[in-house]
């Protein structure tokens, strides 16, 4: 009898040690694309904690899928505008603009780039009015009492909801719908601070600055024309009155930021960003056995991984003949990720694939290099396991990523507009034989898993931070609350310059007013 009271007890002592884990109910709206796919890491994550997820999808969802066994899944009525047909005509187009490789053609890419941004604006604020109109949707999402919203600001979509339901808002972002996500509540000095997309590192030149300042106020005069209007009008109207889609986005508790200072150049930041650089990254697994054969037969040449993401599906055609060219001149292995037309000038040391296990080949051994678009996602893995990189950067955020790591040594970029064979073969040999490029990537890749706690279990705690108080208005600066001059403090400096004027003139007046009585005192006198 002793021997069982004594097990219960031991039993009931090692329950009371276990961490408790309080199951909550999160929803989640997310972008579509390569931003589902970091954000179901995060969602995958939180149901292995034991949360209930649910996430919110389009008709026309393209990555997010309607089944899941660690979501429910609610699909609105409405397209979102961020889809496979949207990118399956705008990627090609944009390419071929840019191989023209003029200054006309860059410009008619940034008016593309700017009129299809503002396209899908258009079918977001479609698909925001129908949500909110959904009044059986509306009262469903309030009963369902959600402890917080998971989103990405890069979209206002989510941001709105979760200020209609009042509940506590966490970011997975890099981006808002205007900039990068600093920009919306970090002090950002222009004099080092570079404007992204503008390939600038943090030690710019006078006409650099010049460059970067006066392209910093341009998009931000075109938002405000263009953009701003129609996000306010849905602020005021579903929101309150006085309230715009800036101040919303900023009134976030916390910003789980994909990105680190590996990768990012050093810059003022806040108490409520958390840096979760990486945080899809993991230790690579075993090869399927054809592609590990595959590996195996390069020897001691190795291999070289090729990939352009999930929104480049095919290059023009003497691009990729190009390619396929240089390649067959390499003595190392080539696996090519490519859903286009085969190349004809492909040589037997090149696998085209439709898909491949990217983590797991850049942790190979016998890997040598990445030819890479430039993605965030690519980028932190090639850091990650410490791969040089050839950089092919194409469309929206690529090149200015690819810019950076060519800073620091760890890639080097191609021009996409003036590349031939010769240019590109130039260029893979160069980081193929010098060592620098390799030995600088294995440096960060040091640096980036040298942390405290892995990214992936920072973003849960903050996440699960954020459930437990409610939120974390500690954390989060007022200062989204003043205007401008204030900010900038130009009312106190226009005081300050007032009061300053006012006493150097009234010491002026009392001097000027005695000199002209000495003065007729003597005129008097000599009259006298």
């Amino acid at each position: 009898m002793n021997r069982q009271v004594f097990c219960l007890v031991t039993l009931a002592i090692l329950l009371a040690s276990l961490p408790v884990v309080q199951s909550r109910k999160i929803l989640v709206f997310s972008v579509d694309g390569s931003h589902w796919v970091n954000m179901n890491i995060l969602v995958e994550a939180l149901h292995a904690k034991g949360h209930n997820i649910t996430v919110m999808r389009m008709t026309n969802s393209w990555y997010i899928k309607e089944f899941s066994p660690h979501y429910t899944s609610i699909t609105l009525k409405s397209a979102g505008g961020f889809d496979e047909d949207f990118f399956s005509v705008f990627a090609p187009k944009l390419l071929g603009i840019l191989r023209e490789g003029s200054i006309w053609a860059h410009l008619k890419v940034k008016i593309e780039m700017w009129q299809s941004f503002s396209g899908m604006v258009e079918v977001e604020n479609k698909m925001i009015v129908n949500m909110f109109e959904d009044h059986q949707l509306m009262q469903s999402l309030k009963d369902a009492k959600y402890d917080m919203i998971l989103t990405d600001p890069s979209m206002v979509a989510g941001v709105l909801l979760g200020h209609y339901l009042k509940l506590p808002i966490v970011y997975n972002a890099r981006w808002t719908v205007y900039s990068e996500a600093h920009f919306a509540i970090a002090p950002s000095p222009l004099s080092y601070v570079p404007v992204p997309l503008l390939e600038l590192s943090d030690r710019m030149s006078f006409l650099e600055r010049v460059r970067n300042f006066v392209l910093y106020i341009i998009p931000e005069i075109q938002a405000a024309i263009m953009n701003s209007p129609s996000y306010d009008a849905l602020s005021e109207r579903f929101i309150g009155p006085g309230k715009s889609d800036l101040s919303l986005i900023q009134e976030a508790d916390l910003w789980l930021h994909r990105t680190d200072f590996v990768f990012e150049y050093p810059r003022p930041t806040m108490p409520n960003i958390v840096y979760i650089g990486g945080f899809q990254c993991k230790p690579s697994k075993l090869l399927p056995q054809d592609l590990e054969n595959f590996v195996q037969s390069s020897g001691d040449h190795g291999v070289i991984v090729m990939s352009l993401g999930t929104l480049i599906g095919q290059l023009p055609k003497d691009v990729a003949e190009a390619i396929a060219e240089a390649f067959a001149e390499l003595p190392q292995k080539i696996i090519w990720r490519y859903k286009g037309k085969r190349p004809s000038a492909l040589g037997n040391n090149t696998l085209v694939v439709d898909w491949m296990p990217q983590n797991d080949l850049l942790g190979h051994p016998k890997t040598r290099a990445f030819v890479a678009h430039g993605g965030t996602n690519g980028v932190q893995e090639a850091i990650y396991h410490g791969v040089p990189i050839i950089g092919f950067g194409l469309i929206f955020d690529q090149r200015d990523n690819l810019e950076k790591m060519q800073v620091k040594g760890a890639a080097k970029n191609v021009d996409f507009a003036t590349m031939d064979k010769e240019s590109f073969l130039k260029t893979v040999k160069e980081v193929l034989d010098d060592p620098s490029y390799r030995e600088n990537m294995q440096r960060l890749s040091r640096l980036h898993k040298d942390v405290p706690v892995k990214p992936l279990d920072n973003a849960i705690f903050w996440i699960e931070f954020v459930m437990r108080h409610k939120g974390a208005a500690h954390l989060r600066t007022e200062s989204y609350k003043m205007p401008w001059y204030s900010y900038h403090s130009v009312d106190v400096i226009l005081v300050l310059i007032s009061a300053v004027s006012l006493i150097i003139l009234t010491i002026y007046a009392v001097i000027r007013y005695f000199c002209c009585k000495i003065c007729m005192r003597k005129t008097k006198n000599k009259l006298r």
